[in-house]
């Protein structure tokens, strides 16, 4: 059993690390939001990152990537409000912020990660980001992380943060992370940006293998709206500060830093979820007893994609024909004869549907349960033991409203 415990804190919780914030001005229309942040450890860290698998990608993505090629960095740069994504000087704009935070830190240009996330397809402008990273020059601190998380936000409505520590080798370690992500967030990595660092000391070979290992059961079980972002990137930095004996290898300490840094991503995961455009309710899909953890996921994903569910969940309508509905086409292997079906929350459970077909339930009860801000929608498949977990929110009115005029 993993012993480990969340704390106050966020993205500069970890040894080693500051960050900060500031309104650049990057959209001219804005005055006051912050929507320019630098992350920045006083040493050389071991990094890793995974992107989004749309074919169209941010320019910062492919900038990061060269950048990492050596398994190394030591500041992050971010902008909100402007995705510079199908832009003619993508490349040329993502290098120059590189450049602009290794001047202002004091660090090489390449060991620098650089993300944006906004609009696509409207040129960056680069002013606003030499004024902004002027702003924070010598200003970088411990209590800044929380400014940097205010600063990636695009229709969030709340900052994303989190932090937690795990013993290592008799060594205390701590996880910190910020997240942004509200619409175009789908189940294909990364759903979103995020930007997690942490003191443990681990090879950077070991690091990317920990963070593809973590990532599948909290981000990539994630899903929003069923748009998988061009920009979406999660990045990881270790400082090595701690003092534990570096992970080298697929030991003990490593399947203890995986387990610690899959429940971090889930922390985020769930409050991406939770802050769905629109949304006003979390729904996790806990599903048991398939015959793999492949049809767990299967099964698990496609609950939680479904618009017609997401929508009675909107509604507190325990509709569970659509979870039954979700599972038939989820391509997993499946004896729906054994099916059973519970909504719970807060406020309780109810059995609604067991061996496949429906049982007499209260529909008062349901509905005090279903009108929760957290509902977990319990599916036993009953056939072996995969299981699995997935991450999404209600489909509101609200959402379309966002959508329908985003860009203008």
């Amino acid at each position: 059993m993993i012993k480990y415990k969340f704390i106050d804190g966020g993205v500069t919780s970890p040894l080693g690390f500051s960050a900060q914030g500031v309104c650049a001005g990057i959209k001219p229309s804005n005055k006051t939001k912050r929507d320019l942040a630098l992350i920045y450890c006083e040493k050389p860290c071991a990094a890793a990152a995974v992107y989004t698998k749309n074919l169209v990608k941010s320019s910062t993505i492919t900038v990061t990537k060269k950048h990492l090629q050596n398994g190394v960095a030591q500041a992050v740069i971010v902008n909100s409000g402007n995705a510079n994504t199908c832009n003619a000087d993508g490349i040329e704009i993502a290098q120059r912020m590189c450049e602009i935070a290794a001047e202002t830190l004091g660090v090489k240009a390449e060991d620098v990660i650089v993300a944006s996330t906004g609009v696509i397809g409207q040129p960056l402008p680069i002013e606003p980001v030499i004024k902004g990273a002027a702003m924070m020059k010598g200003k970088l601190s411990k209590d800044g992380g929380t400014n940097a998380a205010e600063a990636i936000m695009t229709t969030d409505t709340v900052k994303k943060e989190m932090a937690m520590q795990v013993e290592l080798g008799g060594k205390t370690v701590t996880i910190g992370g910020i997240a942004k992500g509200s619409g175009m967030i789908h189940i294909n990595m990364g759903t979103m940006l995020s930007f997690v660092t942490t003191d443990a000391a681990v090879s950077a070979e070991m690091l990317e293998e920990a963070l593809r290992e973590a990532v599948e059961d909290s981000y990539n079980m994630v899903s929003v709206d069923g748009d998988t972002s061009t920009n979406d990137t999660l990045a990881i930095m270790a400082s090595g500060l701690a003092g534990n004996n570096e992970i080298r290898e697929k030991n003990e300490d490593y399947r203890v830093f995986v387990g610690a840094l899959t429940e971090a991503f889930k922390s985020l995961a769930k409050k991406l979820a939770a802050d769905g455009e629109g949304a006003t309710k979390l729904l996790i899909c806990s599903v048991d007893g398939a015959k793999t953890k492949k049809d767990a996921v299967m099964v698990s994903k496609s609950i939680i994609c479904s618009s017609l569910f997401k929508a009675a969940m909107y509604g507190a309508d325990a509709n569970w024909g659509r979870v039954l509905c979700a599972i038939g086409y989820s391509g997993a292997d499946v004896d729906v004869s054994k099916v059973k079906v519970e909504f719970e929350s807060p406020k309780g459970e109810i059995l609604v549907c067991e061996n496949g077909a429906g049982v007499e339930f209260s529909e008062e009860k349901a509905k005090e349960i279903l009108l929760e801000k957290e509902i977990t929608v319990a599916v036993s498949l009953n056939d072996g033991e995969g299981k699995a977990e997935a991450y999404g929110c209600d489909l509101t009115y609200d959402y379309v409203k966002i959508n329908g005029d985003y860009r203008t």
